[in-house]
């Protein structure tokens, strides 16, 4: 092949030199504009899994590389003048300068074209000329721009500044720094790469930034190279503690926001993007350089698997897309709880640790546990003494107090219409369902949405509280969990508004009934969905009616026994729609802005509030966002919660979506827990409010890292209590626990007891008359110990 690399960073480099070596006949050329001495940036990391691929594609590489790497094992957090040590990480870093001086010697010996201080051609004369045009050009990719309309880039500014600098002190660990200053929270990312020098990234968020004066210089215009000297000494001056007497170092360092690059498509004919011309991670989930390289590999591979370029190019990102897919998802949350790194100021400074370490779900309390079970033991005493608890419990099985309801554990059923009721009667089927997850051990079981009248139905099949038989079949379900478990039962209170009047989910979810249906209300004639009827925008004496079948409902409620009430005001059902600006457009109070959007949600939740017994709680269910332009965000739902705080809620219930047809959520692992975590640290907990997470919860290990890091009081699960009624059981058994918060039933604790599999059941004689000794591995506690520590200034 004939092959042109526009950029000679390690991604470009590393793949001319691997394509060299698969096939020295391949013709090979990288252009570079800067000069091969110069290079921006200070230390690169690389984990143990890419340096493992990096050894098994190029050996030679990967010696020059395992000779200059340092190499550690911990980080310290320093917090609240307090430092904490984790270790079992498994750390390798190394000169960005040294890394680029190997991958040219590596390609010139291999005999790469090498051309710096050079531009490239133009990318089309390229892509006639040559088999295959690698654009490696960084995050301002020109090729990319070019030919934007194929690639169809999105650029994602974040809100924080930072900058890249270095420093003459040889730091043993992978260092955070976290400091409250006048100015609010600063922090430093910092981490060694030599014997003679460390990473030193600052980074805070925008306003931070602002009123510590950093902005003095926002539009003064920088020479490549040059550094803002004025924001380094003031850096210099804040955080000579830290320095200890040593040099900050420069080089072309600036306050930059960090850019989010993702693109729907990363070929176009034989031209494809590689690294951050084709995606981006934040720093500090790893290096850019790491995901680079990783392409490099990738690509090459793929290019000698497949004989056709196309299938080649198909193949490499069919491949490498989830995995980038998956790195940036993990980065998106890391950014964003650096972002938000204030509201964690004032957390006890372990549990703070370990909220940093599970950051972005990768690292999980389990996996740490692994890791550093030292410091996971410390973290589990912490959380038991903050919560008043004498005991080893998991953070899931011990016990929670919500207003007057105190339940077993921190785990409940979410809510899960099942649209299987008769004229709104629940019956054998709601009786076992939610029988059977108050037997499998959740110390709170909600009931799905319950409507309160008849046209305030989703479906004919859902449940409702609008007549006595209904509250004497649920009289008689909440009964059995009451008699035959220790759970506690909920009933969640709503009203379907425009998404009413609809088929059963499986005859065709959100799908208007072909005939006897009625007529749904909104607050504005906005239909839900382009398929949806437009609803009939609610009258004033219709809301009074509304908000006075919710009073009855509540009182059947309570008559039937439910421990807990919620008031359903997410997922695009009539409170919910009150709420979002995309379903409102009312021109009277009760429409516009949020204080008027929030107006009649509240009056119902007032009469609900009023119409519920005092002892007993009363919960609301949010959608923390509408996942789409113009509607609600994390910042109205803060609002939202607040003023139902305000208005006496002992819990917010934090979903997401489902207002609009058109949303886009980024789905993943526990997707919604950072609005979770908003809520809890901004409004409630504060208020001493319970905040529960819901959303792809799925685990016991998530749940667990949920609750120690203070991102929510409960977790609530659905998908995860089908699959198994007796999961919260199971989960103790997995755990090797036995108490109150995971009490089996009489019936069932033959059962308590995982039963034996083929492979537990045998017993396997000994064959070797030698053994062989044990592979030794890193110690948890590894710190990176230079040959030479540079004298301090």
């Amino acid at each position: 092949m004939k092959i042109a690399i526009i950029g000679g960073g390690p991604g470009g480099l590393y793949f001319a030199a691997l394509m060299k070596q698969l096939d020295p006949n391949h013709d090979v050329t990288v252009w570079e504009r800067n000069a091969a001495s110069d290079t921006f940036g200070f230390g690169v990391v690389f984990s143990d899994e890419t340096l493992g691929g990096i050894g098994n594609a190029d050996t030679v590489i990967a010696e020059y590389m395992s000779e200059r790497f340092a190499r550690w094992t911990d980080i310290d957090i320093h917090f609240q003048g307090q430092q904490h040590t984790v270790g079992g990480q498994g750390f390798a870093a190394m000169s960005r300068k040294e890394l680029l001086e190997l991958l040219q010697r590596r390609c010139a010996e291999l005999g790469v074209d090498l051309r710096f201080s050079t531009l490239a051609p133009d990318v089309e004369e390229l892509s006639r000329d040559y088999d295959l045009v690698l654009a490696a050009d960084g995050l301002n990719s020109a090729v990319r721009s070019r030919f934007a309309e194929v690639f169809r880039p999105s650029l994602d500014v974040r809100k924080s500044k930072y900058m890249w600098l270095g420093t003459d002190l040889v730091f043993e660990a992978f260092k955070f720094f976290v400091k409250d200053t006048e100015h609010g929270v600063m922090q430093i990312h910092g981490y060694p790469y030599s014997d003679e020098g460390s990473t030193f990234i600052v980074e805070m968020h925008e306003d931070v930034w602002r009123n510590a004066g950093f902005d003095a210089t926002e539009h003064q215009p920088f020479r490549p190279g040059e550094s803002d000297e004025a924001a380094v000494d003031a850096i210099r001056t804040i955080f000579a503690e830290e320095l200890e007497g040593h040099e900050v170092l420069v080089n072309n360092s600036k306050w930059i926001n960090f850019t989010t690059v993702r693109n729907e498509s990363w070929r176009h004919g034989n031209i494809v993007l590689l690294g951050d011309a084709a995606h981006t991670a934040h720093f500090s989930i790893g290096s850019g350089t790491k995901l680079a390289m990783e392409d490099s590999l990738a690509l090459a591979a793929c290019l000698h698997e497949h004989s056709e370029l196309e299938a080649a190019l198909e193949a490499y990102e069919t491949e490498r897309r989830p995995v980038v897919e998956s790195t940036q998802r993990a980065a998106q949350a890391s950014l964003e709880w650096f972002e938000n790194i204030g509201m964690y100021k004032d957390q006890n400074p372990v549990q703070f640790c370990f909220n940093l370490l599970t950051r972005s779900r990768r690292i999980t309390y389990d996996n740490l546990k692994l890791r550093d079970p030292e410091f996971a033991a410390r973290v589990d005493e912490e959380f038991a003494h903050t919560q008043g608890i004498v005991g080893s419990a998991p953070a899931m099985f011990q016990p929670y107090r919500i207003g007057g309801l105190e339940l077993k554990n921190r785990i409940v059923v979410s809510p899960m219409d099942m649209y299987s009721a008769t004229d709104g009667v629940p019956g054998n089927f709601h009786l076992v369902h939610l029988g059977s997850k108050a037997l499998g051990g959740a110390g709170l079981v909600m009931t799905e949405m319950v409507c309160v009248s008849e046209t305030g139905r989703i479906t004919p099949g859902c449940s409702g509280l609008y007549t006595e038989a209904q509250q004497e079949s649920w009289r008689e379900i909440v009964d059995f969990v009451h008699s035959r478990s220790t759970a506690a039962i909920g009933a969640q209170l709503g009203h379907s508004g425009r998404k009413g009047s609809t088929k059963l989910m499986w005859e065709g979810i959100d799908e208007p009934l072909p005939e006897g249906g009625w007529e749904p209300v909104g607050p504005s004639a906005v239909p839900y969905g382009p398929d949806s009827p437009a609803p009939r925008e609610i009258s004033r004496a219709e809301m009074d009616q509304v908000r006075d079948e919710f009073v009855a409902a509540t009182v059947r409620a309570a008559a039937a026994g439910f421990d807990l009430l919620e008031l359903h005001c997410a997922h695009g059902y009539l409170l919910s729609s009150f709420l979002s600006p995309l379903a409102n457009r009312r021109g009277d109070e009760y429409g516009g802005s949020l204080e008027n959007r929030l107006r009649y949600p509240l009056e119902v939740f007032d009469a609900v509030r009023a119409a519920w017994p005092a002892d007993k709680p009363l919960t609301v269910r949010l959608s923390a966002t509408d996942w789409a332009p113009g509607g609600n965000d994390e910042h109205d739902a803060v609002a939202i919660a607040r003023a139902f705080v305000e208005h006496g809620a002992d819990g917010v219930d934090v979903s997401s979506g489902q207002v609009v047809k058109e949303e886009k959520p980024a789905y993943g692992r526990s997707y919604q827990t950072p609005f979770a975590d908003r809520i809890r640290q901004e409004v409630a907990h504060k208020a001493g409010v319970a905040v529960i997470a819901v959303g792809a919860v799925s685990s016991y290990d998530d749940v667990n890292s949920i609750l120690l890091a203070g991102r929510a009081d409960l977790c609530a699960l659905g998908r995860t209590h089908l699959f198994d009624p007796q999961w919260t059981l199971h989960a103790a058994i997995e755990q090797d626990y036995r108490g109150p918060g995971a009490d089996w039933p009489q019936q069932f604790r033959a059962g308590s007891r995982k039963p034996p599999a083929a492979r537990t059941d045998a017993v396997r004689p000994r064959l070797a008359l030698v053994r062989e000794p044990e592979t030794a591995e890193l110690p948890t506690h590894l710190r990176w110990t230079p040959a030479k520590v540079p004298a301090s200034v």
